[in-house]
């Protein structure tokens, strides 16, 4: 898988891991809560019987005259308060010291004794089980859960794999097929130019398809996602935009357009190549667009880049889509529509602010702010 697929992949495994731990996590808490309360009235009802059972023997031994004999309960502890201790004694169901107490007035006296006191464990025995069980089933359940994540991501994964490396093959190929005639066309233009035995007009056309081609080429190397990452450097875009000035300048003269620059030297840590084709595809654009006998207006500083044509303009409800892929500002010219996608991507990349101001019939201006 690319980079882009083990994204995809990750992000789906973690959103499934999350919500179905949350739902782990409620259901344990609820499945919990609900025998905690249960075991709770169990153990009020177990204690309050045990009270009463031993009333009515107190009652009953009195009632009758007979010695008074009391059974063994396991787990349970029971103590006997004569009317002489009674004290402060209440009434009543409660935890102390580690013990479940409940405590009965149900001897009414009978045989001088004012109340029961009977006190367990059990109930936190038993709770700490319940507990270790919960848990037990919450981890056993999570892991299969994980287990099932992964299958079900591998199963989400595979057409969008299958279809990655359809697109990722598509680009190889017509990179490779485009590469072979852009240097053939490059090798011949430059020796018929220099040898001066040419038809100038014919030149100039071929030279100006090539480096169309030679546009489109590196749009689509940029899109293939295998690409080799190259490193970043300290780079002048005065010195790139001069050269992609000049680039063009052979399409510029052709439709009689003049460029007004402004450039001062500014220094932006970024990959050359990813400069070169961010201006590129703003000046491509730019002249793609404008009429002829217009001016294209570019001005660089330390804060930003601007670049305004005198073109066809934009309507402003399709502002916001111009940067998705394949989309086109315009039917009026050509294109694959991923110029703007590749700019705002390489914008995103190196944190610059990209604006867009435009009106129909008058033309538009794009601003990259560096900070």
């Amino acid at each position: 898988m690319n980079e882009l697929e083990k994204k995809s992949f990750y992000a789906f495994v973690v959103l499934y891991l999350i919500s179905s731990l949350l739902f782990v996590l409620l259901s344990g808490y609820w499945y919990y809560s609900a025998q905690k309360n249960s075991l709770e009235s169990a153990t009020y009802y177990k204690l309050n019987h045990i009270a009463d059972k031993l009333s009515g023997l107190i009652i009953n031994a009195q009632m009758k005259g007979t010695t008074l004999q009391l059974p063994n309960e396991k787990g349970y502890e029971y103590r006997l308060i004569g009317t002489n201790e009674a004290g402060d004694f209440k009434t009543g169901y409660y935890e102390k010291n580690g013990y479940k107490v409940l405590v009965s007035d149900a001897p009414q006296e009978h045989l001088n004794i004012e109340y029961v006191i009977v006190r367990t464990k059990e109930y936190f025995k038993q709770l700490w089980e319940l507990q270790k069980n919960v848990l037990l089933v919450m981890s056993v359940g999570f892991f299969f859960i994980v287990l099932i994540s992964f299958m079900l991501a591998k199963l989400f994964m595979k057409p969008v794999h299958q279809r990655m490396e359809q697109i990722e093959s598509f680009i190889q190929d017509v990179s490779h097929e485009l590469n072979t005639p852009i240097t053939a066309l490059k090798m011949s233009a430059s020796r018929a130019i220099k040898k001066k035995v040419y038809d100038k007009k014919i030149l100039t056309n071929i030279s100006i398809s090539t480096k169309q081609l030679e546009s489109i080429y590196k749009s689509l190397t940029f899109l293939n996602f295998n690409q080799k990452q190259q490193e970043a450097e300290d780079v002048n875009l005065k010195n790139i935009l001069e050269q992609t000035i000049g680039y063009y300048s052979e399409l510029t003269n052709a439709k009689n357009i003049k460029i007004e620059a402004e450039l001062e030297d500014v220094y932006f840590y970024i990959i050359p190549s990813r400069a070169e084709l961010l201006f590129s595809n703003l000046l491509s654009n730019a002249i793609k667009y404008s009429m002829p006998q217009t001016t294209i207006k570019i001005k660089l500083d330390k804060d930003s880049f601007v670049i305004e044509d005198e073109g066809v303009g934009i309507e402003q409800k399709k502002l916001d889509e111009i940067f998705e892929m394949y989309k086109r500002e315009s039917d009026i010219a050509g294109g694959f529509g991923v110029g703007l996608s590749i700019v705002k991507q390489i914008c995103n990349a190196y944190g610059i602010t990209i604006n867009v101001e435009s009106q129909l019939g008058k033309g538009t201006r794009f601003t990259l702010l560096f900070k």
